[in-house]
């Protein structure tokens, strides 16, 4: 059985306050959402520990938005596996196309984060997607399915959500046809060992689309990155209508 997976990356946005006063007016939206939806927030680094310590024991699990794969060494400006179990994280974001882009970030290393996060009991959300130009070119489905086949060497796929982000569609405005996303889903679900791992639509989700996004039949959640910034406006998307 598939779980339906909700997750907010706030990217680099909102201080310890800020993140503090977006709970305020997040939190009362979920009294009514069904328990089989798993919220996340994906959160920086500094905002952590204060969510960890204002969500405990509620129903909305805290992410990380990268970990290193050494438990500790002289890895400046990075955070290990054991720093995120000791705040409560639960789940963390790998290979996120911007961690691709700006920091070189590549699927070998993305997969030695995926087996260490699982080490350690951290579950991972591995993001894959092409490029305009990849998709133009008519290169989707070889080039995610070369991020599938790296990534996931030896990694357990009892463990793992995947994100379906096209770059193209990340922070533009422009969502990817819910059909076309789903048959893209589709075909990576048919790579995957584990037909029951979720794998999650991303970029440019917002309140107004994700009853579509919702209804198609591979999606199994949303990693959400503008929209989920606004409480009243994420608190819509987890609460999508069927």
């Amino acid at each position: 059985m598939r779980k339906i997976v909700i997750a907010g990356n706030w990217k680099m946005y909102k201080t310890q306050a800020e993140a503090l006063e977006f709970l305020k007016g997040f939190l009362d939206h979920l009294s009514e959402t069904p328990d089989n939806r798993e919220v996340i927030l994906c959160v920086p680094f500094t905002a952590l520990s204060t969510l960890s310590k204002n969500l405990h024991g509620g129903r909305v699990m805290i992410g990380a938005q990268n970990v290193h794969w050494e438990t500790e060494g002289a890895y400046t400006g990075e955070v290990s596996p054991l720093m995120l179990k000791e705040l409560g994280v639960r789940y963390v974001v790998i290979g996120h196309s911007e961690r691709r882009q700006y920091f070189g970030e590549t699927d070998e290393t993305a997969n030695l984060r995926l087996k260490t996060a699982q080490q350690y009991g951290l579950t991972p959300i591995l993001c894959v997607g092409e490029s305009k130009q990849q998709r133009d070119a008519g290169e989707t489905d070889a080039h995610i399915a070369q991020q599938i086949d790296k990534g996931l060497a030896d990694v357990d796929q009892n463990n793992l959500i995947i994100a379906y982000e096209p770059i193209w569609a990340i922070g533009t405005g422009d969502t990817c046809d819910a059909t076309d996303a789903n048959q893209v889903i589709g075909r990576i679900r048919s790579q995957l060992k584990n037909p029951d791992v979720p794998i999650q639509y991303g970029g440019s989700v917002k309140p107004n689309n994700i009853d579509e996004i919702m209804a198609q039949s591979e999606i199994d959640g949303v990693l959400v990155g503008g929209a989920s910034l606004d409480p009243e406006g994420f608190a819509r998307i987890v609460n999508y209508q069927t």
